[in-house]
C-alpha cells in the first residue's frame, strides 16, 4: 500500500514537471522570419524611377496662357501671323500728275502714280524733258572742251608741267568720248519717246519700271534682263 501510494506520487511530480517544461517553451520569443540575402551589387545599385519630362517653359507658358484666355494656342499672335498694316497712301502725291505738266512733275509725284498710269503721256513728258536737259548740258560740255584743247601746249616751258597738261587733255578726251555715246544714246531714246516703245524693255517687253528709268533715263532693259546679259557676256565674253 505504501508502496503504490509512492509510485502514483512519483507519477504525478513527472507529469507536473513536463507540465511546467511545456508551459516554459510557448512562453518564449517566437524566431524572427528569414531575411533574404542581398547580393552586394544588388544593394549598390540605385533604384531607377521613371521621371515626367518636364515641359519646355516656352510651351508651359502657351499652354498656361491659351488655359486662361479660353483659347488656343495655335491663335496667339506671333511676329510672323500679325497682319501687315496697310501703307498709308499721300493722295496728295498720287493725284498731282492730274493738275500738273508732266515736265512739272517731281520725281516723288512720278513715283506716286498709279501702275495703270504706266507711261502716260505726261510721264512721257516728263522723260522727254529730262533727256533733253541732259542733251543741253553735254553739248554745252562738249564746247568747253573743244576751247579747251585748242590751248598749245608747246609754250608750257617745264617739261612737267607740259606733261600734266596733256595727260589732263587725254583724260578729258576720254570723258568726251563716253559722252559722246551718251548724247547717242538719248537720241536713241528720245526717239523710242516719239515711237511710243519708251519704257518698256527690249528683249522681254515688259516694263522696264519707273526707279530704273529715273537712275538712268536712257535703260532699253529691265533689270533682269540687263542681269542675264551682263552675266552671258562675263561666260562667253561677247
Amino acid at each position: 500500500m505504501t508502496k503504490t501510494s509512492a509510485s502514483a506520487s512519483k507519477s504525478a511530480a513527472t507529469a507536473s514537471a513536463k507540465t511546467a517544461k511545456a508551459s516554459t517553451s510557448s512562453t518564449k520569443t517566437p524566431a524572427r522570419p528569414a531575411t533574404k540575402k542581398v547580393s552586394p551589387s544588388a544593394e549598390s545599385k540605385p533604384v531607377k524611377t521613371p521621371i515626367k519630362a518636364e515641359a519646355k517653359p516656352a510651351e508651359a507658358a502657351a499652354s498656361a496662357k491659351s488655359v486662361a484666355t479660353g483659347r488656343s494656342s495655335s491663335k496667339i499672335s506671333t511676329p510672323d501671323n500679325m497682319p501687315t498694316p496697310a501703307t498709308k497712301v499721300d493722295t496728295k502725291l498720287a493725284n498731282a500728275w492730274k493738275t500738273k505738266a508732266g515736265k512739272d512733275l517731281s520725281e516723288a509725284e512720278l513715283l506716286a502714280m498709279p501702275e495703270a498710269e504706266y507711261m502716260n503721256d505726261k510721264q512721257l513728258d516728263f522723260f522727254r524733258a529730262r533727256l533733253e536737259e541732259q542733251k543741253e548740258d553735254l553739248l554745252s560740255n562738249a564746247g568747253e572742251t573743244t576751247e579747251h584743247l585748242r590751248e598749245d601746249t608747246s609754250i608750257v616751258p617745264d617739261p612737267a608741267d607740259r606733261a600734266t597738261i596733256e595727260e589732263e587733255h587725254a583724260l578729258e578726251l576720254r570723258t568726251r568720248d563716253r559722252e559722246r555715246k551718251l548724247l547717242k544714246k538719248i537720241s536713241q531714246a528720245l526717239a523710242r519717246i516719239e515711237s511710243g516703245e519708251y519704257g518698256f524693255c527690249d528683249e522681254t517687253g515688259e516694263p522696264i519700271g519707273l526707279g530704273r528709268l529715273l537712275a538712268r533715263p536712257t535703260a532699253t532693259l529691265s533689270l533682269e534682263a540687263q542681269q542675264r546679259r551682263e552675266l552671258k557676256q562675263k561666260m562667253f565674253g561677247d
